[in-house]
């Protein structure tokens, strides 16, 4: 199955959350893109940590994982020296491990975009440490 882009943390919870200032932009760009988005499993890790346990959270994001919008890359033992050196590279970010399996992902599965509302990290980071990501959705004017 192929697919169109990665997706990161926030851009799952903005689009789950009514509330989240980023909700309207992130379900418009989510209507406009191929699916599904790659992701991984410390990116799905990260999700289910921030909506804690909240019972109709927790349901939200099983039903948008269940969805088919986004496919689970593996990592594995051979991708941590790759993981390592992207963490290394990026420390004065610093690079989180969620972040650093999608910039790998980029280079490993040769894409280029990101669905996410990080925008300052994913606009330093660099696929294959020269290619800009795109990333969407665009922020907001007055934005930070």
């Amino acid at each position: 199955m192929a697919v169109s882009g990665l997706i990161d943390t926030g851009a799952i919870l903005a689009l789950l959350d009514r509330d989240d200032r980023w909700h309207n932009a992130c379900v418009e760009e989510f209507a406009r893109l191929g699916l599904p988005l790659l992701t991984s499993s410390a990116v799905l890790t990260e999700l289910f940590h921030l909506v804690g346990d909240r019972p109709r959270d927790v349901d939200a994001a099983w039903t948008f994982l269940r969805s088919g919008a986004v496919s689970v890359a593996s990592i594995d033992g051979a991708d941590l020296p790759a993981l390592n050196a992207l963490m290394v590279r990026y420390r004065d970010r610093p690079m989180d491990f969620a972040d650093a399996t999608l910039v790998h992902l980029a280079e490993r599965e040769s894409l280029t975009s990101v669905f996410t509302v990080d925008h300052d990290d994913f606009e330093t980071y660099r696929i294959g440490g020269r290619r800009r990501f795109r990333v969407v959705p665009l922020r907001p004017p007055g934005r930070r």
